[in-house]
């Protein structure tokens, strides 16, 4: 694409967006990617053949200022990237979606600042999130898109402070719910139907109004121990998932107040990088766990090793311990009929990465297996770099599970083998 061309629609995107732009200086990169999903297992979806299918571009740029340093005293860039996208699912549907749009600055040396639409992220998972509760797009997980698109835009301000004992990140945002199966596109367990369904939901989501009060806030602090990195973590807003029930009878889920409280340690360990992280989700709506139509408070607790074994070959693992509290109270006011889950959960990960021909051939294979939900989910994925502009990936989402209640198990009807290709430019 010329270099002209592709700045003109930079700055044409930017005027839409409300932000005046000039033509000229705004460098412009991206690419164009197809995708496409065959289903490996019988559902009722609305195609029988595929569940993914769509062609993709991606444009983005970024335009520095104050001396084109963006670490420098008052500082600062503005920056974009947005998705365009034409889902042959959907019949030809096309899209837009705004991923990034900030302004960055740093208005003194100890502190940055960024405002608008970004992608937000910490803690020590690997696919796992625990005081990670920014929101993530499940149904592009389990389709095989790339997994830059598992994180989800947040309209934000965060606030990075850098004293001399730790280092600070305060975000304020607008509440964005995680995006899950709801029977289109992916089938899923609707409770009140009693089974798995592929039927488009009819269940009323009930999030809280765009307000000031319902806005969401979350702190990390984070230093350097030694050769481990520490960090302390708080969280005060919703549930990303529609775990509670408002009314049983209109079949409307809300997204529960939450607390969150937690910490992590990562460093060397056994020559490799060991990690643990905890978390307290505490469930503001129904403190006692008295409520059966209310998620209960939780207990997380996570610990993960990942090793190099040389010749471009990686292994990692994790076990991720969950605890429903007030189990009692939640056991004591269940009504016949009732869904009856357990109170601790067990989930195993393992990761093993392999590269090829000068690292241009990467092949992977990841693993969740839950020993008490008996349910599972293998992701096996090979990709080739075939030079700086074209990628090609393939690769499967393989979810299964004996209950159709549990997190894998639900998913087991929406198996694929998917391709992408890429050019970049």
């Amino acid at each position: 694409m010329d270099k002209t061309i592709r700045e003109i629609i930079l700055a044409v995107l930017l005027s839409l967006l409300g932000f005046p732009a000039r033509a000229a200086g705004f460098p412009l990169q991206g690419f164009v990617e197809l995708d496409y999903g065959i289903k490996v297992s019988d559902d009722d979806t609305k195609r029988d053949n595929y569940n993914l299918l769509e062609q993709r571009l991606q444009l983005k740029s970024a335009y520095y200022f104050e001396g084109n340093n963006y670490l420098a005293d008052k500082g600062g860039l503005i920056n974009f990237k947005g998705d365009f996208t034409v889902d042959e699912y959907f019949g030809g549907k096309t899209d837009f979606e705004l991923r990034e749009f900030y302004f960055a600055w740093s208005p003194y040396k100890f502190l940055d600042a960024k405002l608008g639409r970004q992608i937000l992220t910490w803690g020590t998972g690997d696919y796992l999130f625990i005081n990670d509760l920014f929101p993530k797009d499940y149904i592009s997980f389990f389709l095989g898109r790339d997994d830059e698109y598992l994180k989800k835009p947040s309209d934000a301000l965060k606030m990075s402070f850098y004293p001399k004992w730790g280092n600070v990140d305060f975000v304020a945002s607008a509440f964005t719910p995680n995006t899950t199966a709801e029977g289109s596109r992916l089938s899923f367990f609707d409770p009140f139907h009693g089974g798995i369904t592929a039927v488009a939901s009819n269940l009323d989501l009930l999030a809280p109004p765009l307000q000031l009060s319902n806005n969401e806030y979350a702190l990390r602090y984070y230093r350097n121990v030694g050769s481990n990195e520490l960090a302390l973590y708080y969280f005060r807003g919703f549930d990303k998932n529609p775990n509670s029930t408002k009314s049983e009878a209109e079949q409307q889920l809300f997204y529960r107040r939450l607390d969150a409280y937690g910490w992590s340690l990562r460093g060397p360990f056994a020559s490799g990088i060991g990690n643990v992280e905890f978390g307290y989700y505490h469930s503001r709506d129904d403190s006692s766990g008295k409520d059966r139509l209310i998620e209960n408070s939780l207990l997380k607790v996570l610990g993960g090793y990942e090793k190099d074994l040389g010749n471009d070959l990686k292994v990692g693992f994790q076990y991720l311990y969950e605890q429903r509290l007030d189990y009692d109270h939640y056991r004591d006011n269940l009504s016949p009929g009732d869904f009856f889950f357990d109170e601790f959960r067990h989930l195993l990960t393992q990761r093993i990465t392999k590269l090829y021909k000068n690292q241009t051939v990467t092949v992977s294979l990841f693993n969740f297996y839950s020993p008490s939900d008996r349910d599972g989910y293998a992701r096996p994925s090979v990709s080739y770099a075939l030079s700086d502009q074209w990628k090609i990936a393939l690769g499967a989402n393989l979810p299964w599970g004996e209950d159709d209640t549990t997190e894998f198990g639900q998913m087991k009807r929406n198996k694929n083998v998917y391709f992408r290709v890429r050019y970049s430019f």
